[in-house]
């Protein structure tokens, strides 16, 4: 079987500029990077604001598990369908963080014949959007020792200095380490640490940002740590935002690439979804809402953690009213969550199907709550069997939610098309009602619980008074009215990894709380997340390597 590297080194790429075409963008408006990437120029940006907005579609999952969903697959084999069937479509994604692809995942551009090219660009540095963004985050951090070295006029305390340097690696070393070292000229010792780029608040800042101006504003409200009497200093009493918003200035404009069907794609942004808010820039959605009849766009890992902050989060910051979402999950993942171990997947078990289903018929629940009609896409494996189909259906059909069996992964948009006229069939009914879970008046400690008892059925949260005061001093410094960001564990609804399936009746714990002031919300730390992931104990990286021609082999 070909890999997914093999599948698009067989395509043939329509130069970037037919793409745009294809898009409606002018050639002026692009400023290409090599034959097959662009990026798209502001003031196009600007001139289409005043046109309607298309129908916007959510791609999201059931909890991620070993044996495989194809979120991002869907996501592309949706778009290519869409336009098979006469649409104009676009596809929205986020751009892949180096850690992943040189640990666990390995690429993240979809896959066989429903991906986004060209994937070894894309993969890795494409357009250096994170480059730019772990630059920005680090000169923060440069200015703020440097303002405490030479004489702290601001009365920063250095034990109260929130802002962590950050790296697109998955690095356990760095996660706790002593900076200052090496005498008086290195400025005094503290702790810190380092996150992962995209679990950065520049990262999120970046993705929520509607235009250069509201950029450089978010920057500005960043909180960089405390004085002594607890009031907050600020990137911009450092002044650093000018400078931040600099280097970030080329990297704000999305980037227009396509599928191995020659459907537009733009990939924007890449924060994390169980350690940030999981969805692609607002500025590209934004965008492609204005060129397109409909966008497909996916959040990150489950509808619990992706999905549940793109319509918590995003939507209601963006001004975004999604007309669908689409919940993909596989036999394999519910057999998984049904008790059945990976090695035995192959084999057919009706029974583990129809034990596992609980947590597709979960995340539909939870979708429905957001006023939002849901169709299920049904990955295909070439081990899945008849009855094995039939028992998801069935179980779903009593949610009156249609289940699309997909082979996009093969047949590429053929293999999406019952998919595609679901979501159409959706789109057309009109019978959306979105709403937001919660009301940002509501108290911030109720805003958590109510997600934890909705979303993840928890029947309550361990709040610990430290962290309850930290979220009540957020509330007197006026930052009440800002949504909850759950930083949690993707494999479960609870904050334990290994509770598969839909528990309910937990207890969820948060360990700590975090303020994102220019991204414009509360991050609360449920469990042992971690915000700088480290390696495997086999790495993805160890497969890769070049060729004597300089050819890239191994990456997916």
């Amino acid at each position: 079987m070909a890999t997914d590297q093999e599948i698009a080194a067989l395509h043939t790429l329509k130069p970037i500029g037919a793409i745009a075409e294809r898009a409606g963008i002018p050639a002026d408006a692009l400023s290409p990077y090599g034959k097959y990437k662009a990026k798209i120029h502001f003031d196009f940006i600007r001139s289409v604001q005043d046109r309607p907005d298309g129908a916007l579609v959510l791609v999201t999952g059931i909890n991620p598990t070993p044996a495989g969903e194809g979120k991002t697959t869907t996501t592309v084999g949706l778009g290519d369908a869409l336009n098979a069937l006469g649409q104009k479509a676009m596809i929205c994604l986020r751009e892949p963080s180096l850690g992943p692809c040189f640990g666990v995942k390995g690429g993240a551009t979809g896959g066989g014949y429903a991906q986004v090219v060209p994937m070894e660009d894309i993969n890795l540095h494409f357009t250096g959007d994170f480059h730019a963004i772990t630059s920005a985050n680090n000169l923060l951090a440069a200015m703020v020792d440097n303002h405490i070295y030479w004489g702290n006029e601001l009365g920063l305390d250095p034990r109260r200095v929130t802002w962590r340097r950050v790296l697109d690696m998955n690095d356990r070393a760095l996660r706790s380490i002593v900076n200052g070292l090496g005498g008086i000229t290195a400025g005094p010792p503290r702790e810190d640490g380092f996150d992962i780029t995209v679990a950065s608040e520049v990262m999120a800042v970046f993705c929520l940002a509607r235009d250069l101006d509201d950029l450089q504003a978010r920057l500005k409200r960043i909180i960089v740590g405390a004085r002594r009497d607890g009031s907050f200093v600020t990137a911009g009493e450092i002044k650093a935002d000018g400078a931040m918003a600099a280097l970030l200035r080329d990297a704000l404009m999305p980037n227009l690439v396509q599928t191995l069907e020659g459907s537009p794609a733009l990939v924007h942004g890449g924060p994390f979804a169980n350690i940030a808010h999981g969805c692609n820039s607002l500025l590209a959605t934004r965008l492609a809402l204005k060129l397109s009849d409909v966008v497909v766009t996916e959040a990150g890992f489950g509808a619990d953690l992706g999905g549940e902050k793109f319509l918590d989060i995003k939507c209601p910051l963006g001004g975004l009213k999604p007309s669908c979402a689409v919940v993909v999950a596989t036999v394999r993942a519910l057999k998984m969550n049904g008790g059945v171990a990976k090695a035995d997947l192959g084999r057919e078990d009706v029974a583990a199907v129809e034990r596992g289903v609980v947590n597709v018929l979960r995340h539909v629940e939870n979708m429905k709550k957001f006023g939002l009609p849901v169709v299920v896409g049904l990955n295909r494996f070439t081990s899945d069997t008849d009855a094995e189909i039939a028992a998801v259906s069935a179980a779903l059909a009593k949610l009156g939610t249609k289940v699309c069996v997909c082979t996009h992964w093969g047949d590429g948009s053929k293999g999406a098309l019952e998919l595609g006229r679901a979501v159409q069939a959706e789109i057309a009914a009109g019978k959306a009602d979105f709403k937001p879970l919660y009301g940002l008046d509501m108290p911030l400690a109720e805003k958590l619980r109510t997600i934890a008892r909705e979303i993840y059925r928890a029947r309550d949260i361990d709040l610990p008074a430290s962290v309850a005061r930290k979220l009540a001093s957020y509330e007197k410094a006026g930052f009440g009215g800002v949504p909850i960001c759950v930083a949690k564990t993707q494999y479960s609804f609870t904050a334990d990894p290994t509770q598969l399936g839909a528990p309910e009746g937990h207890i969820l714990p948060i360990r700590d709380v975090r303020l994102s002031a220019g991204a414009g919300f509360v991050v609360a730390i449920a469990g042992e997340i971690m915000t700088m992931p480290g390696l495997p104990r086999v790495p993805a990286a160890e497969g890769m390597s070049l060729t004597a021609t300089g050819d890239i082999t191994g990456l997916f």
